[in-house]
């Protein structure tokens, strides 16, 4: 994601994506996300939708967050045997989601200038 050369908003997006990750792990363990961190995570999700994904990288970008999505749907069943592993889940969802909305929404726009 965040690539060497990247002007300072390229940075903070890649740091933004970093920090997410770390964070959602983190609270995935520690238990269900309350409100307040379901935010904070989205609000890092549209930054790393907005700043990290450069137009090179939206395809595999959307592949790998479609199939995150899409696999988490249909796995919720499984996961909720392992309430760890489901609630880090969750939190991941709660950054790639708005992320992949607008990444797809920013190579709609892409697409159509073409």
């Amino acid at each position: 994601m965040a690539k060497r050369g990247r002007n300072s908003m390229g940075s903070f997006g890649g740091w933004a994506f970093l920090i997410g990750v770390v964070l959602a792990v983190v609270l995935g363990f520690l238990g269900s996300l309350n409100s307040t961190w379901v935010w904070v995570l989205v609000i890092i999700g549209l930054i790393v939708g907005l700043l990290n994904i450069a137009d090179n990288e939206s395809t595999p970008f959307l592949m790998s967050g479609a199939i995150l999505i899409i696999a988490s749907a249909f796995g919720q069943d499984v996961l909720n045997s392992v309430p760890l592993l489901n609630n880090v889940l969750q939190a991941l969802l709660v950054i790639f989601v708005p992320a992949t909305v607008i990444v797809a929404i920013r190579h709609v726009f892409s697409l159509a200038r073409h």
